[in-house]
């Protein structure tokens, strides 16, 4: 395809209403499951072939972000209602707070099951990555456009409905990390819940024609997408001890 057609249907496409953006953000989102499988521990993970102390190194590491998944999403809600705005997306915003709510706990049982205490998982450094994830949805949540947080939930959730149950289902079949059948729990659990989740994100952010909106939430897709693939090890070597 020529750029003069390429920019025709680029054209025709923003005469529809609420379609180019989501195009846009599915494309962010696919972006992510790239980054992630580029990732040396992200390939591994994919292959089924990731060792002990790097598993033991995403486990920490997302845990550290997903222990607050409930209160970005649902102080963002609230907000978004005292704001008067998108009444149906607030509601989104507080269900999908309340769904994250324990996954935290998923992750302290897989790790506990591959030899790590919950005083040690707490105590982690945590990666920048994990800082400027956290900081950022925050930030949106308390401060920023708080429709914002569904750019990152809508990529985070397109990953795991596309990674999670894969990572799980092969890391078993390779059972290269002692105990691993009993430590795929956050993993299996997400592979089995986000499909829904992503078709019903992309259901409502449809009927979202506001632009403030719109590119609130492609941006914070696009900083999850450059910031998530880093809670990885870098290289696939570790240079944070688990605990302080």
């Amino acid at each position: 395809m020529g750029t003069g057609q390429e920019t025709y249907v680029r054209t025709q496409a923003k005469n529809h209403a609420g379609t180019t953006w989501l195009v846009e953000l599915d494309a962010e989102a696919r972006g992510l499951v790239a980054a992630v499988d580029a990732r040396p521990d992200g390939h591994r993970l994919f292959e089924g072939t990731l060792d002990t102390a790097g598993y033991i190194h995403y486990l920490v590491q997302t845990y550290h972000y997903a222990r607050w998944s409930t209160p970005i999403l649902g102080e963002a809600g609230e907000r978004l209602k005292r704001l008067g705005r998108h009444p149906e997306l607030a509601q989104l915003l507080i269900q999908k707070g309340e769904e994250e709510r324990g996954h935290d706990r998923w992750l302290l049982s897989d790790l506990k099951n591959l030899g790590c205490s919950e005083e040690s998982v707490e105590t982690a450094a945590r990666s920048p990555a994990v800082e400027a994830y956290t900081g950022w949805n925050f930030f949106t949540s308390r401060a920023g456009v708080p429709t914002a947080v569904l750019g990152t939930a809508y990529v985070l959730e397109y990953l795991s409905q596309t990674r999670a149950g894969v990572w799980a289902r092969r890391l078993k079949e390779v059972s290269a990390i002692p105990n691993i059948h009993k430590s795929v729990t956050f993993l299996r659990s997400h592979g089995a819940l986000d499909g829904d989740h992503v078709a019903e994100m992309a259901r409502l952010l449809g009927r979202l024609t506001e632009p403030e909106d719109q590119e609130a939430i492609l941006f914070s897709a696009r900083v999850a997408r450059s910031v998530y693939p880093c809670i990885f090890r870098e290289g696939g070597a570790s240079t944070l001890p688990l605990a302080r």
